[in-house]
């Protein structure tokens, strides 16, 4: 069975790999579906997100990379996709991802979503602490991909401001 993990994935984390790897367990083939959405500022071209995890995934043959501007559903339904992944890492992702999941069958009545739990090491690692982290001159390599870290420091040369007094 094929299920799609969607994501903005700006940056892809360690934790985003985390899930995607327990999911390969669990389904035959798994498509990391990059979404592009207008409600976020991305640090990361589409281009530039997809090449990335294609690098990062590259040894994994039962993981594909696509992209989609528009529903995950319509994309889902397209590819006679019926189940979609998505990673919790707090009690209150719940909440939000719940709404999400119940819109979601709303448009596709087939289509399950599963739910899984970051791993306890990696709960507190998401896109948006990374990017402030990296941003602010803190060390973010415990956290993100090799590949990823790489591409930060080519396209983000990062000097560190020191606090004013």
């Amino acid at each position: 069975m094929k299920a799609i993990y969607p994501g903005s994935f700006d940056p892809f984390t360690n934790g985003h790999l985390d899930i995607l790897d327990r999911s390969l367990q669990l389904f035959s083939e798994v498509i990391v579906l990059v979404a592009g959405t207008s409600r976020k500022k991305t640090l990361l071209s589409t281009e530039e997100r997809v090449g990335l995890i294609r690098q990062i995934v590259k040894d994994r043959p039962q993981v594909k990379v696509a992209e989609t501007p528009g529903l995950i559903m319509e994309y889902a339904r397209q590819h006679q996709i019926n189940a979609v992944i998505r990673g919790l890492r707090t009690p209150s992702d719940f909440e939000h991802e719940y709404m999400m999941a119940t819109m979601n069958k709303n448009i596709h009545p087939s289509c399950e979503t599963v739910f899984m739990m970051t791993s306890q090491g990696l709960y507190f690692v998401s896109s948006t602490m990374i990017k402030e982290l990296y941003l602010y001159g803190g060390d973010i390599s415990h956290y993100v991909p090799a590949p990823v870290l790489q591409k930060m420091q080519e396209k983000f040369p990062v000097k560190v401001e020191q606090p004013k007094t």
